[in-house]
């Protein structure tokens, strides 16, 4: 890739500082070019779809969808997009979503510079990056049993403050039906009690708090 050519990145972020901070690491290598970036993920949609970039690096969590939605909406217009997650937290089950979907890289905000344009050429050039703490978080949990979609909206009600039968007037099931699925979220977690489990959901990536 040369300097004519250079390699197009959109960037889709909603923290002004890593964003300028961003810009200002692309735009200082010779082989590429940021050609926009955006704060919200249906912003970064549109952008996409304006300006087909080479490259795409996307916040996992953003004001309006996540991150992971975006890349969705993205791949499901261009299959061909190449994007790479960048996310301040390593949960185990976000990672997991995201490369099932078909993100190419996955990184850390905290990564280096020099290991983040590395990781542009990388993926520019057909490969796949996972940043190694974004890695050991899969290796920690790869023998774990998943929550279902159902434990997992079980949980999010959990996280909001619901009781039980408020969570089974909601979901249109028993309240014998939610504990049985708190029973299993709690066995699959390890956790103590609700609280616990909503803690370890949260910091795996199961739910957003």
């Amino acid at each position: 890739m040369s300097a004519d050519q250079p390699i197009r990145v959109l960037s889709i972020d909603d923290h002004p500082l890593l964003s300028e901070g961003l810009a200002s690491m692309i735009n200082n290598q010779p082989d590429m070019r940021l050609v926009a970036s955006a704060p919200t993920a249906q912003e970064g949609i549109l952008k996409h779809r304006e300006l087909q970039p080479d490259i795409t690096l996307m916040d996992l969590r953003l004001p309006d969808l996540s991150g992971l939605d975006a890349m969705l909406a993205i791949r499901a217009e261009f299959p061909e997009a190449r994007i790479i997650m960048l996310t301040m937290f390593a949960g185990d089950a976000e990672i997991h979503r995201a490369l099932q979907a078909g993100a190419q890289g996955y990184l850390m905000k905290s990564t280096p510079p020099d290991e983040m344009v590395a990781t542009i050429r990388q993926v520019y050039a057909g490969k796949k990056r996972v940043a190694p703490e974004v890695a050991s978080q899969i290796a920690e949990h790869i023998s774990d049993d998943p929550l279902s979609d159902r434990e997992i909206q079980v949980l999010r009600h959990v996280s909001e403050g619901s009781r039980n039968r408020e969570i089974s007037e909601r979901l249109f099931i028993s309240e014998d039906t939610v504990k049985a699925h708190l029973k299993h979220i709690m066995e699959k977690l390890g956790a103590s009690d609700r609280t616990h489990a909503v803690a370890i959901a949260s910091r795996r990536g199961f739910i957003q708090l």
